[in-house]
């Protein structure tokens, strides 16, 4: 078998934006409700009722808020490319030799000579919507986002909230009558699920899982040590 018949599979990732939000959702559900019951638990409580109740309430509200706030961004997204493509349909329209210039310009910057460019911009003069995806992409740096992006990016992060929320509340609901246990073994699980956590981040985005891992627990560590602090103080 020759070396050119064997197919050739792209090994590309294809889920930045869900890895994307499940970080976001997950670390902070693993961070603020782990400051939330570590503080109460270092008031001398004498059970874990109010911790149960209050990390819960946390959760409920981190997870709403969490999930518009992906929502919120997703949309404002969205409509930025669409009011920027509105915008250079009018330039094509109206402004054509200027905007083929812009084509031009922009594959002279990847080597292409002058009459290499020149040829591909007469080209896309011929095709408006090529042209059109061909600035958006290359002069504006923008893809078209999924028209479903803004209610997947809310479900997920929200998702991930809650699940990263109830790790650190886990042993709190296992072992009522005894914090100080509780608030240790929060400890040991929120510290080994950043871990895990860092690891599958850097396995399915396709980098050094072991650097994510320590990345991860490093950044995690530091935010709920600093979230922990401030629940202390007030």
């Amino acid at each position: 078998m020759k070396v050119e018949d064997v197919e050739h599979i792209e090994q590309h990732s294809k889920l930045s934006g869900f890895v994307r939000d499940v970080v976001f959702g997950m670390v902070d559900g693993l961070t603020v409700p782990f400051a939330v019951a570590a503080g109460l638990a270092s008031i001398d409580v004498s059970s874990t009722t109010i911790i149960i109740a209050a990390v819960l309430a946390e959760i409920a509200a981190g997870s709403v808020s969490m999930g518009l706030g992906g929502f919120l961004a997703a949309k404002t997204e969205a409509e930025h490319y669409f009011a920027e493509r509105i915008r250079e349909e009018w330039e094509v329209e109206h402004k054509p030799e200027a905007e083929e210039q812009e084509v031009v310009d922009a594959l002279k910057n990847y080597g292409l000579s002058q009459q290499e460019s020149a040829a591909v911009a007469a080209s896309l003069k011929m095709r408006k919507k090529d042209w059109v995806d061909f600035m958006m992409r290359f002069e504006l740096g923008l893809e078209e986002p999924d028209r479903n992006r803004a209610v997947k990016s809310a479900t997920t992060i929200a998702g991930a909230y809650v699940v990263g929320g109830f790790l650190p509340l886990a042993p709190y609901l296992f072992f009522r009558d005894d914090v100080s246990l509780a608030f240790g073994l929060s400890i040991a699980v929120t510290t080994l699920a950043f871990v895990v956590f860092g690891y599958l981040r850097g396995y399915f985005i396709g980098g050094k899982p072991w650097h994510s891992m320590v990345q991860t627990l490093a950044v995690g560590g530091i935010a709920a040590t600093a979230a922990f602090a401030i629940a202390k103080l007030v």
